[in-house]
């Protein structure tokens, strides 16, 4: 090559590569801010080369990240206690929760929800690349992660991950609602999502939430309600119009936006959009996770009815996601709670009388015609006085076990000085030397039970003695029956065996100490014509979808035969028009109740009587933790023993009230099928 053809020494320099230098930077041979300035080429390998370190790093991470379990939070279900009417009593659990099935939530429920949150679901990979973005740049400036999610994403951190606001966290997230979305079906994504989402009010899932505002399950949500119900998922604290005016306002707002969004989208037609024009304004603050007033001793008595027919432990209840439903009637109940209060408010006076200091009241109510206990009342308040007064025992039954002790000895007879078994009826009378004579059978008249009144000069009927509270004629009466078949008369009645007391010589007057609960219910059996019918308090469970066995009713047995529970049933009319109920329950026709004795010594004074459709026990006592029942005498202040009167004015409050019309009867067993009680020969 010549001289003259070899290139200028200056363009070697300048073309040829940088010795010892992969990235010509600082520029070589560029002067002032050119050195600086970066190349295109060098930009574009420099990106280049992040890219594939972040897609290197992102497949790693995805990879490492795997679909953990859920969360204990998520998998936590309440127990849901429900009414007769199947509504809703109360929700029992840390967590307020019901799961529930696709099926059962409305399509337009679903929609509103999609419209809301995240309108390309059904098309999405389940995440928001922008999203992540966002998250990284409000990281970087010091802000929360939270923004843009899509439904899968909020159901992976409502399912899988803590709530926390972290940019790793949300990174978890991503990677997996990218794997969730590929390995599940959207429609079960959704499912999960409207069964963990927190919709405020203590609320966590739609069933919950459907509840909580508006009373009723999430089918039953129409399209204005579900609009409402997916505001509430942006934060349930600011859409809550119970919460002031600025609430409303907002709620409002994004209800409507919610609405014309599904319009938008082909999710609504705008013709059925323009039939929700009012705001569909939800209750107040439900209290359906409260067990204060009554609703503590009503879930106390289901709880331990559904651990006594199942397998099931306080462990496995503990765990949620059960649906009991309850033999409660609500009107009863809070008629029988208005009737207790009502009387203890115009009559005990614990500030000013001594007497008076101390008194409780237990009741329920059940039904004859199948031992369902419609209702209860166990203490004025279940998260303050935790005793339940209507299933406990320790305060003795007093006259109201006499019924017994004359069922017993119209089955069996008596036996006689020589031996002799000898026939009873409501007529046999005690002579003046104390012997027992017969006296006239009873009979029908126009199906209906009528007997002669009184027995001979100088005697007494046994009617006539349990009418006017006489002791002494049914203490003798038990020792010449037997204090053994008193016994399993008032045990086959529907008493405990456990709460009989020693069969002593006054063992016929009382000292046994049933509930009120067993008091109803074995008053229920002579309303029923002797049949037996043990009390329940469940009808059904549900665990999801699926019933759990063992909550058939009861099998019903005859105990003494129909006439037997004719005539105590006669004998306890006289009984009840002889008390305080009388003058409130002529409204009832005819009905059979018993009080308590006269006694200045007594402990506890009693009332129980039955209709054609309700037996009801009622019991008031003054007691003090760890003492002995307290005297009655006094009670009340007008005169000596005015306690005793007080449950028979609850009794005819609650029994002559309007709500009690409604608690109609089930059809009764026909006695000729039912198994009958061998009777002494």
């Amino acid at each position: 090559m010549s001289v003259e053809t070899q290139p200028p020494r200056s363009r070697l320099r300048w073309s040829a590569p940088p010795r010892g230098r992969l990235i010509d930077y600082p520029r070589r041979g560029r002067q002032g801010l050119r050195r600086w300035l970066p190349s295109w080429k060098l930009l574009l390998g420099a990106l280049s080369t992040a890219v594939a370190a972040l897609l290197a790093l992102f497949a790693a991470v995805y990879a490492y990240v795997d679909i953990p379990s859920e969360n204990a939070a998520a998998r936590q279900e309440a127990n849901v206690y429900y009414w007769a009417d199947g509504t809703q009593m109360v929700s029992v659990g840390a967590v307020n929760r019901q799961n529930v099935p696709l099926s059962r939530i409305p399509v337009s429920v679903r929609n509103a929800a999609i419209a809301a949150e995240n309108a390309g679901f059904y098309e999405d990979s389940g995440v928001s690349v922008s999203g992540l973005a966002r998250a990284a740049a409000n990281m970087a400036r010091g802000r929360e992660t939270q923004g843009g999610s899509t439904i899968t994403q909020q159901y992976v951190k409502n399912t899988y991950l803590s709530q926390e606001q972290t940019l790793s966290r949300k990174v978890q997230e991503f990677c997996i609602a990218l794997k969730l979305d590929s390995r599940t079906t959207k429609d079960d994504i959704l499912q999960g999502y409207l069964n963990t989402s927190w919709f405020g009010r203590g609320a966590y899932g739609i069933q919950a939430a459907a509840d909580a505002y508006y009373g009723i399950a999430a089918e039953k949500l129409n399209p204005s309600q579900g609009a409402f119900m997916a505001a509430l998922l942006k934060g349930g604290n600011d859409y809550d119009p119970a919460l002031g005016a600025g609430h409303r306002r907002r709620a409002q707002e994004r209800w409507s936006w919610i609405l014309d969004r599904q319009v938008e989208l082909g999710l609504m037609s705008a013709e059925e959009r323009a039939r929700y024009t009012v705001f569909p304004a939800p209750r107040a603050q439900s209290k359906s996770t409260n067990l204060s007033g009554q609703t503590g001793y009503l879930v106390d008595i289901a709880k331990r009815y559904v651990k006594k027919r199942t397998d099931l432990t306080d462990a496995d209840l503990d765990r949620g996601g059960y649906r009991i439903h309850t033999t409660f009637d609500r009107a009863a109940v809070q008629q029988l709670d208005r009737s207790v209060r009502e009387v203890l408010t115009r009559h005990i006076d614990p500030k000013t009388r001594a007497a008076d200091r101390h008194v409780q009241v237990g009741a329920a109510s059940v039904r004859p015609d199948d031992g369902a206990i419609v209702a209860v009342y166990g203490g004025p308040d279940a998260t303050t006085h935790f005793t339940n007064n209507a299933d406990t025992s320790g305060v003795p039954a007093g006259s109201v076990f006499k019924p017994f002790v004359l069922a017993a000895a119209l089955q069996h007879g008596v036996v006689a000085d020589d031996g002799s078994v000898r026939a009873v009826s409501t007529e046999s009378t005690f002579d003046e030397s104390g012997r027992l004579t017969t006296g006239l059978p009873p009979v029908r008249q126009d199906g209906v039970f009528v007997s002669p009144l009184a027995g001979t000069r100088g005697s007494l009927t046994l009617r006539r003695a349990m009418a006017d509270g006489f002791n002494a004629p049914f203490e003798r009466l038990g020792s010449a029956t037997g204090l053994s078949r008193v016994e399993d008369m008032a045990v086959g009645a529907g008493m405990l065996r456990s709460s009989m007391a020693p069969r002593t010589g006054e063992f016929p007057l009382g000292t046994s100490s049933p509930s009120a609960i067993r008091v109803a219910g074995s008053y229920a059996t002579f309303a029923s014509d002797g049949v037996r019918h043990e009390p329940y308090s469940v009808t059904r469970v549900l665990r999801g979808d699926d019933p759990v066995a063992g909550f058939t009713p009861p099998a019903s047995r005859r105990v003494m035969n129909p006439e037997v529970a004719l005539g105590v049933t006669s004998v306890l009319e006289d009984t009840a028009f002889g008390t305080a109920a009388a003058p409130a329950a002529t409204a009832l026709g005819r009905f059979a109740g018993a009080a308590t004795g006269r006694s200045d010594t007594q402990r506890a004074a009693w009332f129980a009587g039955y209709t054609g459709n309700l037996s009801t026990a009622v019991t008031m006592f003054r007691s003090q933790p760890g003492k002995p029942l307290l005297p009655m005498a006094g009670t009340g202040g007008e005169g000596t023993v005015r306690g005793s009167l007080f449950p028979a004015r609850i009794w005819a409050d609650y029994m002559t009230s309007d709500p009690l019309r409604k608690v109609a009867p089930l059809p009764a067993a026909a006695p000729e099928a039912v198994p009958t009680a061998p009777s002494r020969g």
